[in-house]
């Protein structure tokens, strides 16, 4: 098992998630704004089968020229997105509890 972490430029990230969410693909979004990159981006999390991968990559890929075709990007040297993969395969779950007093 795979975690893909993708931060995608805001101009990408609402067709990116659902042209994903219609091939089955499920995901976790985190919102944010500058920092990384200094502009509005999204951050989406994956957990994938290896074997899953390369039919992930090309989807995020897809998705992302599908918006280049409809509407004209920002400039040319805004990224689509950047990911990073980690191994989950042995990773132990955190837990936090709260205190109710």
């Amino acid at each position: 098992m795979k975690l893909l972490i993708c931060i995608i430029d805001d101009f990408y990230s609402g067709e990116v998630e659902r042209q994903l969410r219609e091939h089955g693909y499920r995901m976790t979004e985190l919102a944010s704004s500058g920092g990384f990159l200094r502009k509005g981006s999204t951050t989406f999390l994956f957990g994938v089968h290896e074997t899953d991968l390369p039919g992930l990559k090309a989807a995020l890929n897809e998705a992302c020229l599908d918006v280049e075709k409809k509407k004209r990007p920002k400039d040319k040297k805004t990224h689509r997105y950047t990911s990073f993969l980690v191994s989950a395969a042995n990773a132990t779950p955190l837990l936090l509890t709260t205190d109710p007093k």
